[in-house]
C-alpha cells in the first residue's frame, strides 16, 4: 500500500493495490483516505473514482473539523467516550493496533482477559483516576499476580488510559503519580565459551545449527527457525528477515519491523559452515533449512528444540548453568560482542532490539569496568 500525504490535519489518500503511485491514475483500484474526525478518532472511507474525489472529501472535512469550536469538538468526544464501558473502549483501542503480530494480539488478548476486564470491564471512562488505578493494582497483590504480570497489565492500562487522556477524558492523567509495580526480571543467564561446545553439541543436528545461529548471529528462537540459504548476503553477513511464529506456526514479519523489513548481523565463519553443512547434508526447500519433521511442507515447529533442551537438561550429562535457557545462547551473543569491545549501539541493532535501553537494560553488567577504562584513556592526553 502507498499512501500520500497531504497538509498536516488533512489526512491522506491511497490505494491499496500493487500499483506504484505513477499508475495510479490509470489503474482501477479506487481510492482510499484516511483522516481524523471532529471526535479525534481515526476513520477510513473508500469508493473514490479519481485523486480529485478523495481530495475533495478530505477538504470537506477538514473544513468541517476547523468550523467546529475546540471546546465543542472536546464535548462531543467526551459525551461519546466518557460515559463508554471501558471493555468497549478497550476493543476499540486494540482495533487501532495494527503493528501487532499474532503473538503480541495473543498476550494483550490475555492480560485483558484475565486481568483488566474482569476487574475494570464494567467501569465507565469517565470514573477513572489515580485512585481506581491503585486500586487495581493492589487486587492484584491480593491475588496473588505474579510481578511480571503485574507489571505487563498495568503497562496495557496506562496505554488505554493515555489514549483516553490524549481524546481529553481526564484533566488529570489517571496514571500520573501511581507507582508501577515494582517488576524487577532477573539477570539473564549464559553459558561461558567453555560451555557452549557441550551445549551445541547435546542435541541432533537441527539443535546445533540453532545453537550456533543464536549464539553466533544473535538470532531469536523463530528466527533461526527460520534460516534460509539464501540469506547469506556475503561471507560474513547474514540478513535475518523473518521467523516462525510461535503462535501461528508460520513464516511472518520480525518481531518490531513491517513486513519486508530486515536486519543484517554478522556471520562469524564457524556458523556460516554449519549452515552449509546442515545444507549439504538434508538439502533445502525453497532455501530453508529447518523443516517439520514429518513434514517438509510445513516451518519447523517450535517444541523440537523445547522438547530437547528439557530432554537435555534431565539427562545431566552436559555442564549447563542453573537457570539456563534456550534463549540464553543468543544472550552469549550479545556477551561475546560486548566483551570484545564492540558498541553496544551495534549490539542493538544486530539483536532488533526496539529501543537501545532494551540493551542497556539486559547487557549493562557485561560491561564492567568500563567507566574505568574511558577513564584511563582520557587521561592520556590530559597529562600529555
Amino acid at each position: 500500500m502507498t499512501s500520500l500525504s497531504l497538509p498536516r490535519g488533512m489526512g491522506s489518500f491511497f490505494k491499496e493495490c500493487e500499483h506504484p503511485r505513477s499508475r495510479w491514475s490509470k489503474c482501477p483500484h479506487l481510492y482510499k483516505i484516511r483522516f481524523r474526525g471532529v471526535d479525534g478518532r481515526q476513520a477510513e472511507e473508500s469508493g473514490f473514482a479519481t485523486q480529485d474525489d478523495a481530495v475533495e472529501r478530505l477538504s470537506e472535512v477538514y473544513n468541517a473539523k476547523k468550523a467546529a469550536p475546540r471546546s465543542q469538538a472536546k464535548a462531543q468526544r467526551v459525551a461519546k467516550y466518557g460515559a463508554m464501558r471501558f471493555g468497549d473502549y478497550a476493543a476499540e483501542w486494540k482495533a487501532g493496533q495494527r503493528d501487532l503480530g499474532p503473538a503480541s494480539v495473543a498476550h494483550l488478548d490475555s492480560l485483558l482477559s484475565i486481568h483488566l476486564l474482569p476487574q475494570l470491564g464494567s467501569r465507565r471512562m469517565n470514573t477513572f483516576d489515580h485512585k481506581v488505578v491503585e486500586g487495581f493494582i493492589r487486587t492484584m497483590e491480593r491475588n496473588g499476580v505474579g510481578l511480571a504480570a503485574q507489571s505487563n497489565a498495568f503497562d496495557k492500562l496506562k496505554a488505554i488510559l493515555l489514549d483516553a487522556h490524549r481524546l481529553g477524558l481526564f484533566d488529570d492523567n489517571p496514571v500520573m503519580g501511581v507507582k508501577a509495580p515494582q517488576y524487577d526480571p532477573k539477570r539473564v543467564v549464559i553459558p561461558s565459551s567453555a560451555q557452549l561446545p557441550g551445549i551445541r553439541a547435546a542435541g541432533d543436528d537441527s539443535f546445533l545449527l540453532v545453537a550456533d545461529l543464536m549464539s553466533g548471529c544473535g538470532m531469536r528462537n523463530g528466527e533461526a527457525y527460520a534460516v534460509n540459504l539464501n540469506n547469506i548476503v556475503a561471507d560474513d553477513v547474514y540478513r535475518i528477515s523473518e521467523q516462525v511464529n510461535r503462535t501461528t506456526g508460520q513464516y511472518e514479519r520480525l518481531k518490531h519491523r513491517k513486513v519486508d523489513e530486515y536486519r543484517d548481523t554478522p556471520l562469524p565463519a564457524r556458523t556460516r559452515r554449519t549452515i552449509e553443512w546442515y545444507a549439504d547434508k538434508y538439502g533445502t526447500v525453497d532455501g530453508y533449512l529447518l523443516r517439520h519433521p514429518s513434514d517438509p511442507s510445513r516451518p519447523f515447529p517450535h517444541y523440537h528444540i523445547s522438547n530437547q533442551w528439557r530432554r537435555i537438561k534431565k539427562a545431566g550429562q552436559t555442564d549447563i548453568p542453573d537457570g539456563m535457557v534456550v534463549y540464553s545462547l543468543r544472550h552469549f551473543f550479545a556477551s561475546n560482542c560486548l566483551n570484545h569491545g564492540i558498541p553496544i549501539t551495534d549490539v542493538a541493532e544486530w539483536m532488533g532490539h526496539k529501543t537501545i535501553e532494551v540493551t542497556y537494560k539486559i547487557y549493562r553488567h557485561l560491561m564492567p569496568g568500563s567507566i574505568g577504562k574511558a577513564a584511563k584513556i582520557l587521561n592520556l592526553d590530559l597529562v600529555a
